[in-house]
């Protein structure tokens, strides 16, 4: 089976438009999420991670802010990798939750805007100023996305459909977006707590995060080796009971991979803060017998960034494992989940050979990944 290397990537978040910038920022304790105070998104205080206004100052009639954002981060992915964006054995796979939906808040809905805000329309536009010739791929599936659009391209590029497969995924928190996790008392007031005694729900971010991934062969590389896909279809918006069906994916992904825990270095967990999605986690990590592995989430620092979470922590994991460095989870103090795990609280250099990546999302949806070293 073909080898699916990782060529470049990029963060566009609060904390800098590169890579660096953001692992940077990481290591030094820093965090995007503060207090907010915005008329236009609600009525009441929220605490979010937020793109700066000033990011979005440069003309944008061509581009909506969620398209602009994404742009951004694909140019400088693109040109990190040097790749030919034209050649037809490269793909362009877009990964959001909810795309230009704000627009409906900004103007009168018509007929034609209806079809603008569709996805396809982002897609096809980005496709387009890049030069891709394949019609673009995307990937919308609730919080799983980004992690399930590295699954995809991973299988793709195996299959031999392509050569190289550019991962875009970006969101945008709008009215609607945060009016809906309100709606649920699902936001905190405060910087979260992911995995804490005391936490008490989410923030949600802004970001954008491209990855390049390709069977061109990358001496001392990193590579995507394992996917897995399940869902619990227990509740539109309550996890699974149990833990098993991400247990599913993360054991799939184990084996594809051909590691064991003893090969496991990390876990990049979802860790939204929220009572049952951690208690969930816990309960498939210790199903995987995993539950002595280092585990952080890195919601603290970025918020939940929906669509480009499972991509934007991906990449800074992927960082750690080219540091050996595991950052530590932003705002845990005191365990608190119903089954034990190894909560990383303090930045730790250690040897890093592979690491997991889990997403958990609205529906039941659950996705993992092992990312590992040459």
């Amino acid at each position: 089976m073909k080898k699916v290397f990782v060529l470049s990537q990029n963060i566009v978040s609060p904390l800098g438009n590169t890579v660096k910038e953001n692992f940077d920022a990481l290591c030094a304790g820093r965090t995007a999420v503060a207090v907010h105070q915005d008329a236009s998104r609600s009525e009441v205080p929220f605490c979010a991670a937020l793109l700066p206004p000033a990011f979005f100052a440069t003309d944008t009639t061509s581009f909506t802010p969620f398209e602009y954002v994404l742009k951004a981060s694909v140019t400088d992915a693109v040109k990190q990798a040097g790749i030919d964006t034209t050649d037809p054995d490269t793909l362009l796979i877009l990964s959001s939750t909810k795309g230009n939906i704000g627009r409906l808040e900004q103007q009168p809905v018509t007929k034609e805007l209806k079809k603008e805000i569709g996805l396809t329309v982002s897609a096809e536009k980005l496709a387009a100023h890049f030069g891709f010739v394949h019609r673009p791929m995307i990937v919308s599936h609730a919080c799983i996305s980004g992690t399930l659009a590295i699954i995809t391209a991973k299988r793709l590029l195996e299959a031999g459909k392509y050569k190289t497969v550019v991962v875009a995924g970006a969101d945008l928190i709008t009215r609607f977006i945060l009016s809906g996790f309100q709606s649920f008392h699902a936001v905190s007031d405060t910087l979260c707590k992911p995995f804490d005694a005391n936490r008490s729900g989410i923030n949600l971010g802004e970001a954008a995060a491209t990855i390049v991934l390709s069977t061109r062969p990358e001496p001392e590389g990193i590579i995507i080796s394992g996917g897995g896909v399940s869902n619990d279809a227990n509740h539109i918006s309550g996890p699974s009971r149990t833990g098993e069906e991400l247990f599913i994916a993360i054991d799939r992904a184990m084996k594809e991979a051909g590691v064991g825990t003893d090969t496991v270095d990390f876990i990049s967990a979802h860790g939204t803060a929220t009572m049952y999605n951690d208690d969930m986690e816990s309960r498939a990590i210790n199903l995987a017998g995993l539950q002595d592995v280092p585990v952080n989430s890195l919601k603290g620092y970025y918020g939940h960034t929906l669509g480009a979470a499972g991509l934007l922590e991906t990449v800074i994991s992927i960082e750690s494992a080219r540091n050996n460095t595991i950052i530590p989870t932003k705002g845990f103090e005191t365990s608190g989940t119903v089954k034990p795990i190894n909560i990383c609280s303090a930045l730790t250099e250690k040897p890093v050979r592979a690491f997991l990546k889990t997403a958990s999302g609205f529906g039941g949806c659950n996705a993992a990944i092992v990312v590992r070293k040459v």
